[in-house]
Order: structure tokens, then C-alpha cells, then sequence
């Protein structure tokens, strides 16, 4: 799927082509073609029949499919935080893995919120953007807004909370387009009645500069480049985000 992505869009940078400036990250792209993938999706349509009463939700990539970790190392604890924070709310976890704007806008528009009435969707989304596709700030800005626009035709009612991109270890570039993201993001929804946006990536750094003993990736065999909180870290982000959470569920 990657791969086709790509092609895609060496395709649309041709001469010719370019002038119809088509900005992918906020086109719906779906990556039905993998079997792991349909899987999931599929699993999030399961739940959002299964469960009509959901009065939030999470939307996003693998960091919000992590919420559903668990494991031996207590690093790994992440659904009992999910649990305690977000279990009185009926909640549903739609993340998943390697998504990025472009994906979820695919998926809202193939009926991931049908039949749902949530009163709060929380949005994060954006890292993947800034990885294999190498979408800056000018592209994942434009598909931040695409998904929050989608939300609003499909859950009108939906009270919205968008999330700035987590700060990450993962190259120079990726951390200053992170900085512009949430900048741009924090002045278009600075006076929205409609979007609440919240940049509580500080609560991962240390003078600035993310702790990498928050992450689960330094852990993992063979190692990875933090981008994902451990336990540790998501209770933290849950704490950050619990008296907004519980202003907009009311």
C-alpha cells in the first residue's frame, strides 16, 4: 500500500499533472488491499453495531490503537488507564496502525460512524503523515482539517477534540514539522466553537525535548524510534486531557 502511495503521488508531482494540485493527505485513501487492515476496519464497524450508545470515541493511528495494549511489562499496561479514564463513557478505540489523514478520512467516509451518535470524538492523527509519505506541515494540515470537516458532516452533533501531533524521536525534520503542525493547528481552531484543540505533547518532554523512557519503541526487539507512549506516558496525556474531556462530555 505504501508503495502505491507513493506512486501515486510521483504521479501527481508530474508535469501535467501538478497543476491539478491534489493534495493527498486530504484525499480518502483506503488500504483495503491489506488483509490486516480490512480486518481492522472491519473490527471498528463490528463495534460501532455493537455498541449504538458510544458517547465517545477515539480516532486516530496506532498510538490511539494502543490504548487496547497490554502485556507482562508494566509498561505495556495501557487498557486499564483506557479503562479508568474513559470506561464510564461507553468508549470505542478506532485506531489503527500506520493510518494517516488520508486513511481515516477513507474510513469516516466509508461508514465507520454510521448509526453512532457520540457526544465527543477525540482526534489524533498526523505522525504517519510525517513518515514513509513525508508530508509536511503544508500537506498534514490541510488533511487535519479534511478529517475534522468529515466529522462534522457525518457526527454533526459531535463535540470535537483535536489533538496536536505527539512529539517524537524519530529525525530533525519529523520534530520541526511537528512544531509547525501544532502551531498552525492552535491558531485555526483558537476561536472554533465547534473544535476544542489541545497540544499536551509537554507532558512527554523534558526541557523540551521528549523522554524516550516514556515510550514503548526503545523497548521493543529490535528496537524503534520513539513514537508511541508507553503506560507511563498515556496516563499522563489521559491526565492532561481529563478536565477537558469531562467539560465536553457534559
Amino acid at each position: 500500500m505504501l508503495n502505491r502511495l507513493l506512486l501515486v503521488f510521483a504521479l501527481l508531482a508530474a508535469p501535467g499533472i501538478a497543476a491539478a494540485r491534489v493534495n493527498l493527505a486530504a484525499a480518502p485513501i483506503g488500504r483495503m488491499d491489506l488483509p490486516w487492515w480490512r480486518a481492522g476496519f472491519e473490527a471498528t464497524l463490528a463495534q460501532a453495531r455493537t455498541d449504538r450508545n458510544a458517547q465517545l470515541v477515539w480516532l486516530g493511528d496506532s498510538i490511539t490503537y494502543y490504548w487496547q495494549r497490554t502485556g507482562a511489562a508494566p509498561f505495556e499496561q495501557i487498557k486499564p488507564i483506557w479503562q479508568r479514564y474513559y470506561g464510564r463513557y461507553h468508549p470505542l478505540d478506532f485506531g489503527l496502525i500506520g493510518d494517516t489523514t488520508s486513511s481515516v478520512i477513507w474510513r469516516i467516509d466509508h461508514g465507520e460512524f454510521n448509526g453512532l451518535h457520540p457526544k465527543l470524538v477525540i482526534v489524533l492523527i498526523g505522525a504517519n503523515n510525517l513518515g514513509a509519505t513525508h508530508w509536511g506541515a503544508h500537506l498534514t494540515v490541510p488533511g487535519i482539517k479534511a478529517v475534522v470537516a468529515d466529522l462534522h458532516r457525518h457526527v454533526p452533533h459531535a463535540k470535537i477534540l483535536l489533538l496536536g501531533v505527539l512529539p517524537s524521536i524519530r529525525s530533525a525534520w519529523i520534530s520541526a514539522e511537528t512544531v509547525k503542525i501544532n502551531r498552525d493547528l492552535a491558531q485555526i481552531y483558537q476561536h472554533n466553537t465547534l473544535v476544542t484543540f489541545r497540544n499536551v505533547g509537554a507532558v512527554l518532554e523534558h526541557d523540551g525535548k521528549p523522554e524516550a523512557s516514556l515510550y514503548v519503541d526503545p523497548r521493543l526487539q529490535p528496537p524503534q524510534p520513539p513514537l508511541h507512549p508507553d503506560a507511563t506516558g498515556m496516563q499522563r496525556i489521559a491526565a492532561a486531557l481529563a478536565p477537558t474531556v469531562a467539560v465536553l462530555m457534559k
